[in-house]
């Protein structure tokens, strides 16, 4: 079996480096240990082997059909959802008796994580599914608990979140899907949604849309919109699961993630949809804020996996291929020397490693985003949940954003590797860095994220989640220094925290005259830059984890896998983290080039 994760790296990373088993100490997750999380990990890889990356490619072959009003997907997605709802993957963050496993929520990034590294666009029905009825669970009464989250979890029902539409796009403010009250305390929904991931399939009895909608009369803009739970079935009177008026007009072809259903949804073509209001009127987007961030986690989450199995791609290829011959001391080649393996050649070595350090750096990011979400919810005093949600707020774009735009990156220089190979269907590169190519765009594209991260999180709460993170990087920086060899690498790290400081008080001198759109303009090259620099952060951790494990001898793993942590830190920062320096250099400019006048915008472009 070809391998597409490194699940020692995840526990190294939860164990040793996130101190995962301090979790173990909250009431919530007092019936876990070290050792059942890792048998835990050991069999969701067990489960991978089985049912997911076998079916990689045919499902990529197989893509999803539309006919006649419905849209067929892959065979093995049935069997998945039902194994996935059996083992208790599907909810694991449900309490017991909601039938799920308490798991804490960094566990569960990790099962996640290699579930995805094998079939990407498979695990997407889980996802969403398991968000929808989080969202039912947060927010809906204990009837429509009760009517639809058992089903979900056990993988019988899928969920979808519902939300774009034709001419509003990710403008939620302007959507125009209606709901009017019935007698019964029902609402007729009606309007469209596209672009909505699993919205149709055979693979389960039922789907149930969380929707987002106007009741009429509501008032304009976001705070007007209000959630529904939308079934594609609802239950008669003899419960019995009949059609509830949502028509599948089509199914988009895609790019990549071909296996994962697109669909484009109409409500109430037959005036007979029925939709049913979760918590309060006009509170929708609250609500699905709650869904849509934990989305965004999981296409960071979603980047990073698929350039795993890219990495590993081309590292098996790389330690396979013979070609060329090593350079000898005069410059030369020597031609009766037999070919050396292009893992030899240090251009190759060095696309290799940046690999690494991107996969294993965003891993690091979203292992950590989790701890501070579960202890946001599950902190033992105000003061620590508090301080974990202004952490998990701050850096949840930074989680969506690096691993998808960087997993390109990795993607790219996997294909690379390959040469030729790599643009063929021979091997899986190609495959994969069509399917990476999304998260770019899933749950608001870079530039949504980048304009979040500098004009709300940057600023929420005057500041304070920067000034959280600055401690927390800060403590790294000095536990790193005692060690002589991390020692010029904490420094290094500390010129780039204090840049991020320069670049901010300069970006937000503007904001303060009110010139936002000055503000904001480059917030896409402030996302690309803060991001590099808490990479850095990462990377410097895991460094210092690896240096405390040789220096006391108390190591879990080989010498060889932590000398390789120290030896990936040090890549990244000479490769990645200098390029902060030019960024902060664009960021700084005081040239407006892209903010001109609304007259001469669009004569630049003739």
């Amino acid at each position: 079996m070809s391998k597409y994760v490194s699940v020692e790296h995840l526990k190294y990373l939860l164990h040793e480096v996130h101190g995962m088993d301090e979790m173990f100490r909250l009431s919530r997750y007092r019936e876990y240990d070290s050792e059942s999380i890792d048998m835990l990990l050991d069999s969701i890889r067990q489960f991978s082997d089985k049912e997911l990356f076998p079916y990689l490619k045919e499902m990529d072959e197989f893509g999803a059909k539309y006919e006649n009003g419905s849209i067929t997907a892959h065979p093995q997605i049935e069997r998945i959802m039902r194994q996935a709802g059996e083992n208790g993957f599907i909810c694991s963050h449900f309490d017991y008796d909601e039938g799920g496993s308490q798991m804490p929520y960094m566990v569960g990034i990790a099962a996640n994580f290699i579930t995805t590294a094998a079939n990407n666009s498979a695990v997407g029905y889980m996802s969403l599914t398991a968000g929808a009825a989080g969202l039912i669970r947060s927010f809906g009464s204990k009837e429509q608990f009760e009517e639809y989250v058992p089903n979900m979890v056990a993988g019988k029902w899928g969920g979808t979140m519902a939300l774009t539409e034709p001419q509003a796009g990710s403008s939620l403010s302007d959507i125009v899907t209606s709901a009017r009250e019935n007698q019964d305390g029902s609402y007729k929904i009606t309007g469209q949604k596209i672009f909505i991931s699993s919205g149709d399939h055979q693979c389960v009895e039922n789907i149930v849309h969380l929707v987002l909608a106007r009741i009429e009369g509501a008032p304009a803009g976001t705070k007007g919109i209000s959630l529904f739970i939308v079934p594609k079935k609802r239950m008669n009177a003899d419960r019995v699961l009949v059609s509830n008026d949502v028509f599948t007009a089509g199914e988009y072809d895609k790019m990549g993630q071909r296996a994962y259903v697109t669909t484009h949804l109409v409500f109430g073509e037959q005036n007979n949809c029925k939709g049913w209001l979760v918590g309060e009127a006009n509170m929708g987007l609250k609500y699905m804020f709650q869904m849509m961030n934990g989305a965004r986690l999981e296409v960071g989450l979603t980047g990073a996996a698929i350039a795993s199995a890219a990495y590993y791609a081309s590292l098996q290829y790389a330690k396979e291929r013979p070609q060329g011959r090593k350079l000898d001391g005069s410059g030369g080649k020597n031609l009766n020397e037999p070919q050396t393996l292009i893992i030899n050649h240090p251009d190759v070595r060095r696309m290799l490693m940046l690999q690494k350090a991107i996969v294993e750096g965003s891993a690091s990011l979203l292992l950590l985003c989790a701890k501070y979400l579960d202890l946001s919810h599950n902190g033992e005093t105000e003061e620590e949940r508090r301080k974990n949600h202004l952490l998990v707020e701050l850096l949840t774009p930074v989680a969506k954003t690096y691993p998808s735009e960087m997993g390109i990156v990795s993607i790219s220089n996997g294909m690379q590797v390959l040469g030729g190979y790599g643009f063929t269907t021979d091997f899986p590169l190609e495959q994969y860095y069509r399917d990476v190519r999304i998260t770019a765009i899933y749950e608001g594209t870079t530039g949504i994220q980048s304009l979040d991260l500098l004009g709300r999180k940057m600023t929420m709460h005057n500041g304070q989640a920067v000034r959280e993170l600055i401690v927390e990087i800060s403590n790294t920086m000095n536990d790193a220094s005692t060690f002589d060899e991390l020692k010029p690498y904490a420094e290094q790290l500390q010129l780039a925290v204090q840049s991020t400081e320069q670049v901010l008080m300069h970006l937000m001198s503007f904001a303060m005259k009110g010139q936002f759109e000055k503000f904001l303009a480059d917030a896409t090259i402030f996302m690309e830059f803060f991001g590099t620099t808490v990479i850095g952060w990462q990377w410097l951790a895991m460094a210092l984890s690896a240096k405390k494990a040789l220096v006391t001898e108390q190591m879990k793993r080989s010498t060889d896998f932590y000398e390789s942590q120290i030896h990936a830190m040090k890549f990244y920062f000479k490769y990645e983290l200098t390029k902060t320096k030019g960024l902060a250099e664009t960021l700084l400019n005081t040239e407006q080039l892209t903010t001109v006048e609304k007259e001469r915008a669009m004569s630049l472009f003739e």
